[in-house]
């Protein structure tokens, strides 16, 4: 049996990860990609902690958290290929203004 802290160890990873992509990169794709491995690895923490517990309440935030991120994922999709087509690019540095 794998103990509780290395699942807590693989969520700060996946979190910092996620971290790092949101920080340091300018495409809105991999940003969008980032907060979700940040989601994905908070849905680790809440199982992981739901599991330590003996507690189904962590599976539920998890699936809460899905929820969340699926619809981010639709809407952030949505307004992405909106400013592509109207600016031709996804680069953040360029998206500066937020009236067309």
């Amino acid at each position: 049996m794998v103990p509780t802290s290395y699942y807590f160890i693989l969520s700060g990873i996946l979190f910092g990860i996620g971290v790092v992509g949101v920080v340091a990169r300018k495409n809105v794709l991999i940003i969008l990609m980032s907060i979700e491995i940040m989601l994905n690895a908070v849905n680790v923490a809440f199982v992981a902690a739901g599991s330590y517990l003996g507690d189904t309440t962590g599976n539920v935030f998890a699936f809460m958290v899905m929820t969340v991120a699926a619809a981010e994922a639709a809407v952030g999709l949505a307004i992405i290929i909106a400013v592509f087509r109207h600016k031709e690019t996804v680069d953040i540095t360029e998206l500066n203004i937020l009236k067309f």
